[in-house]
């Protein structure tokens, strides 16, 4: 898959594209079914498939106080658009000088003069350029024009009977309320976080139950306190079934600021400190709870992996 930057880079020439344009935070269902279509009408008119996509999510920069949490980073949302077989990523750069670009002089710039587009494939709910003023029936105008057709897709479901329609939205609503099975059925994987391991407390290995505290940026969507049956993936691609816990540690530390993410890795006991690790989510097993004592603590620990191990061998991946 191709990188291209914005205001930078073009297309070899004699090139031409068909377009998908929008955040693609968490590359969901819905994502998945607009580039399926993009795929298709790419093939159908001899040309490369494209993403035009943002390195920043444009509210950080907008409204950075009520900013979304973001599902995916840059690097993870190129890594699933070249798994959705795209061939040419557009990475906008994302800032106030560019929140100030009109609809019309996106299209000139990006679809016409960078990537040369021959289709525009988007939600039927797509707004773009300054104040949002750019719709699908303005960007069929401005096509017209510019010699590119425009395809507006409804919304989809991700099950009979959803109550709503697959965004990055709803899926980091199941994450707020603890339901990684929604998130995970919305996304078509299980959600993932990223992060460094970094030194922790040093109480789960005394109690029998070691855990690797990952550093997962604060600008994540984490899912909710609770604790969770998951996957640990080390660099080298080996993964370890894992009891993974966030909370603020109420048994211990009194009125926490902050939450943390642990993982006990179920039968292992090698050296994590320091590696970039990759958490994956499968299913909740418990709200967060403080315990009497570390006796009491460590029964229910005992159950939590327990529980984990017989949830994740029916989640082979």
């Amino acid at each position: 898959m191709q990188v291209l930057q914005d205001r930078r880079d073009r297309l070899a020439p004699g090139a031409a594209t068909a377009i998908s344009i929008g955040v693609f935070d968490g590359v969901h269902l819905g994502h998945q079914h607009v580039l399926r279509q993009l795929r298709a009408d790419a093939e159908r008119l001899g040309v490369a498939s494209a993403v035009v996509t943002f390195d920043t999510h444009p509210a950080l920069v907008l409204r950075p106080e009520s900013a979304p949490r973001l599902l995916t980073t840059l690097p993870q949302k190129l890594e699933l658009l070249a798994a959705n077989g795209v061939d040419v990523v557009y990475v906008v750069h994302f800032d106030q000088e560019r929140a100030g670009t009109t609809a019309e002089e996106f299209v000139r710039e990006v679809f016409v003069d960078s990537l040369r587009a021959r289709a525009i494939v988007v939600g039927e709910d797509f707004h773009f350029g300054k104040d949002r003023r750019g719709t699908v029936a303005r960007l069929r105008e401005l096509g017209a024009d510019a010699g590119f057709v425009v395809r507006g897709l409804e919304l989809i479901r991700h099950a009979p009977g959803a109550l709503e329609p697959v965004t990055s939205t709803a899926v980091r609503r199941a994450l707020a309320g603890g339901d990684v099975t929604a998130a995970s059925a919305m996304l078509g994987r299980p959600y993932e976080v990223r992060g460094t391991v970094v030194p922790g407390a040093g109480r789960g290995a005394p109690l029998g139950f070691p855990t690797a505290n990952i550093d997962v940026p604060a600008q994540m969507a984490w899912p909710a306190d609770a604790v969770y049956a998951g996957w640990y993936e080390r660099p080298d691609g080996s993964r370890w079934p894992a009891a993974i816990n966030i909370g603020r540690r109420p048994t211990f530390v009194q009125h926490a600021a902050t939450s943390v993410i642990e993982a006990h890795l179920i039968g292992s006991r090698v050296e994590l400190l320091g590696e970039d690790a990759r958490l994956s989510f499968v299913e909740l097993l418990r709200s967060e709870q403080r315990f009497s004592d570390a006796e009491a603590l460590v029964a229910q620990l005992q159950r939590d992996v327990d529980a984990a191990r017989t949830v994740l061998a029916a989640h082979e991946p």
